[in-house]
């Protein structure tokens, strides 16, 4: 069984990042791709095949941490909400509203769903305390610090409390501490390369995004 919901999952992460991939390329919608940006390609937001590929492997990852439970769906629609607004973060420093709105909308739903099925309403709980303390941690940064934080950024608060919250408040307080992690190491990895400047601003939701998923797929028990 197992095997068959990891191959179900990387074909249907192959097809989400297809879609992705076009979808970000001609952001805002509707129109076509034509100014040049950091992931611009040909006819898609990133090389061709990249995107699938990487997506296929995020959702055979989720797959694999979470199996063929209620909550599975969830984080399959975290996970491609995820690889899209960090695509079009890095396309052009943004994390829209219309993306946002309907990815907390669908993460709410189907977390609500996984509480009914398996009587976890105190994770339910958990994850809506979560979506407000993560929301109102990441204004109160915003705030102390202008220009460091987007309103983007502090909007994805909530995305990221419900699922991290989910999970529990060690995870919560992890994946924000690994967001960091991701956003130094590659501030160091791309001055090195001499990609930035140290006054350069590199989008935070991506870093966020990664951290997320990476204390969900790489974390169990944290409760």
């Amino acid at each position: 069984m197992t095997g068959v919901v990891l191959a179900v999952a990387a074909v249907l992460g192959a097809a989400v990042g297809a879609l992705v991939d076009r979808a970000a390329a001609r952001f805002p919608w509707p129109r076509p791709a034509t100014v040049g940006g950091v992931l611009r390609g040909s006819g898609g937001a990133a090389p061709p095949g990249v995107l699938p590929v990487a997506t296929a492997a995020l959702f055979a990852l989720v797959a694999l941490r979470f199996g063929a439970t209620a909550e599975l769906a969830a984080w399959l629609w975290f996970a491609a909400a995820g690889v899209l607004l960090g695509v079009i973060d890095l396309r052009e420093r943004l994390l829209p509203d219309r993306v946002l709105a309907p990815a907390v909308a669908g993460s709410a739903v189907l977390l609500a769903v996984a509480a009914a099925a398996g009587d976890a309403w105190l994770d339910l709980g958990r994850a809506a305390l979560g979506a407000v303390v993560l929301f109102t941690a990441l204004l109160a940064l915003a705030l102390a610090a202008p220009g460091q934080l987007g309103m983007g950024d502090v909007k994805l608060g909530v995305l990221l409390g419900l699922h991290l919250g989910w999970l529990g408040w060690p995870a919560l307080l992890l994946g924000v501490l690994a967001a960091f992690v991701v956003q130094a190491a590659v501030s160091l990895v791309l001055l090195a390369a001499r990609r930035v400047g140290r006054r350069s601003e590199l989008p935070f939701g991506p870093a966020l995004l990664l951290g997320a998923l990476l204390t969900a797929t790489w974390t169990a028990g944290l409760a």
